[in-house]
């Protein structure tokens, strides 16, 4: 051991980080005894951080700060907690070749060959700071409230609290028994904001309080919080939305929370649903910094883009947006909304709910309860003379129809609607009961779209397309010629995941006369999805291919969410 710490004091030295004054100095305060790098850790003169980073660099050894991670269980349940802690490591990804383990002494081999061979498996090391290791092995493997405690250090002042829930009443006095439970919502509210995940899920199992994130469109499962403290946190949520009841327990309530995060606000759109273990919540967490995202941050290339600006200039028509739920159609139509947001015109908008609130733009919420439904408001917004429209959905026939109308009238329309494909959107219209002709002369151009991962700039690396991929997505050799293909890796930057963020791929059918004709004789969505391509239109798949060969995204990611694409 004392050899261990001779040899590291004498590598601080040459780099520099320390003198051999201060290794003297701290030295005659232990009678002789091992713990130099602690007192000069304990003084400042350097960090525990510059220590473990300097001892990777020898070892050659990567070094990483775990606290900015997000590990899932799946991770940290292949080592047990008392192996952990006798260890002191921290199991952080699942590698090629075995596990990915965080150590803090990069020089203990013979530790780390013992762990490897009680677990029996490869490991690949990395290195942190034995103090980011202790707080991690508390975090991950203590009780509820040591990682809540854990969390609130890292934080400091991050989170607000004491803030306006729900519709901005006033904070609310916690009890001194509710605390640990406030600080388990804050550290499940932080993680979720810290992983840039867009919804978190709060689901009561039979044996165990399941806790997922969904993070670039897919869900990964968290660390669970005991099973007895499921009704604790969601009474305590429900008490945050202002507006939700924590007596009623058999029937769904919808509700909003407001929090700030680094002095940021963050809006949660919380819903429960009753199950037979207990009440399910999820809160979708709305970015409002998504407002500000111009056409190109959406995906498009600037031939699309050019498209879509001359679409949304036109001074009236049905413009549509096309795709499942969570494909960002509302991201879309007010990336749009801001495009054409200017003082000469009006703009109302019809929604349910209303998800971020716009500046210059009149926004109208839909109350089912009260008769405020999308055809009432719509009849009574057009006595309003706006000059664009945008309504969140057109569910029924008489939304379709006074849309529809409005369109013919002089105003543009801004909607969605659930279709898998561009073209299929005017045979959804006609099933609804809008006639034809009036679909003919109303829509301008309907634009489908998914939202695919992209891969972490950070740790992408160059790669090559298999036969098997290039089948699947039509690539001819020749496109290989100029393409940046890359593939996924994984770092501390992206979670070890490979991916970081997502953007859009989309499909623009504009409708011209002849497609017009086609539609008034009821041509079927196939052979109106033939003239689109005739037209020029590119499918989702075709677009998803441009960004796998500009190196955005992964051929694997395109394939599997451009599946039901028929070429």
């Amino acid at each position: 051991m004392q050899q261990n710490e001779d040899y590291v004091l004498r590598v601080l030295s040459d780099v520099g980080l320390v003198s051999r004054q201060q290794i003297d100095s701290a030295r005659s305060r232990l009678n002789g005894e091992p713990g130099v790098i602690d007192v000069l850790v304990n003084d400042g003169v350097v960090s525990d951080a510059d220590v473990s980073r300097t001892l990777a660099a020898q070892a050659q050894m990567d070094w990483i700060d775990i606290s900015t991670m997000v590990i899932p269980p799946a991770v940290i349940s292949q080592i047990r907690g008392e192996d952990a802690r006798r260890f002191k490591v921290i199991p952080l990804a699942f590698g090629e070749t075995g596990l990915v383990v965080a150590v803090g002494n990069p020089l203990d081999i013979d530790t780390m060959d013992s762990l490897s061979f009680l677990l029996q498996r490869e490991l690949e090391l990395v290195c942190t700071s034995p103090r980011k290791i202790s707080e991690a092995l508390i975090k991950y493997y203590g009780t509820a409230d040591e990682a809540a405690d854990v969390l609130q250090k890292e934080i400091g002042e991050d989170i607000d609290l004491g803030l306006e829930f729900g519709d901005g009443a006033e904070p609310m006095a916690v009890d001194e028994a509710d605390a640990p439970i406030v600080r388990l919502v804050s550290m499940l509210l932080i993680e979720a904001h810290r992983a840039g995940a867009s919804d978190i899920h709060l689901e009561p199992l039979d044996k165990k309080f399941r806790v997922r994130f969904r993070i670039d469109g897919v869900l990964q499962e968290m660390q669970a919080p005991p099973k007895r403290l499921q009704s604790a946190i969601i009474s305590r949520l429900k008490i945050m939305s202002g507006s939700m009841s924590i007596a009623e327990k058999r029937l769904p309530q919808d509700g909003r929370i407001q929090v700030k995060i680094k002095k940021k606000p963050i809006d949660l759109r919380v819903s429960t649903m009753p199950t037979n273990h207990g009440e399910s919540m999820v809160l979708r967490i709305l970015d409002k910094s998504s407002l500000k995202l111009g056409l190109p941050e959406l995906g498009f290339f600037s031939d699309d883009e050019e498209t879509l600006e001359r679409l949304i200039r036109l001074p009236d028509g049905i413009l549509l947006v096309t795709g499942p739920t969570g494909s960002g159609k509302t991201t879309t139509l007010y990336a749009c909304l801001n495009y054409v947001n200017k003082p000469d015109r009006k703009i109302i908008t019809v929604e349910e709910p209303i998800e971020y609130q716009m500046t210059g733009i009149n926004q109208v919420q839909v109350n089912t309860e009260i008769g405020m439904t999308f055809a009432a408001a719509l009849r009574s917004i057009l006595r309003q003379a706006p000059n664009i429209i945008m309504i969140g959905e057109i569910r029924d026939l008489e939304t379709a129809t006074i849309a529809t109308n409005a369109s013919l009238t002089g105003h543009l329309v801004f909607s969605t609607l659930h279709t898998n494909d561009a073209p299929s959107a005017v045979a959804r219209l006609i099933d609804i009961g809008v006639k034809p002709f009036l679909v003919a002369s109303s829509v301008r151009a309907v634009m489908a779209q998914r939202l695919i991962r992209k891969l972490c700039n950070i740790c992408k690396q160059p790669g090559e397309l298999t036969d098997t991929e290039m089948r699947a997505l039509g690539i001819e050799p020749g496109q290989l010629a100029n393409a940046q293909v890359m593939r996924p890796k994984g770092c501390e930057e992206c979670r070890q995941i490979g991916y970081r963020g997502r953007t859009g791929i989309f499909e623009i059918f504009v409708i011209d006369d002849e497609v017009r004709h086609m539609i008034n004789k009821r041509s079927s969505s196939f052979v109106l999805r033939q003239r689109a391509r005739e037209l020029g239109m590119r499918t989702l798949r075709e677009d998803g291919v441009r960004k796998v060969l500009a190196g955005i995204t992964s051929a694997d990611e395109v394939i599997s969410i451009t599946v039901g694409d028929v070429s």
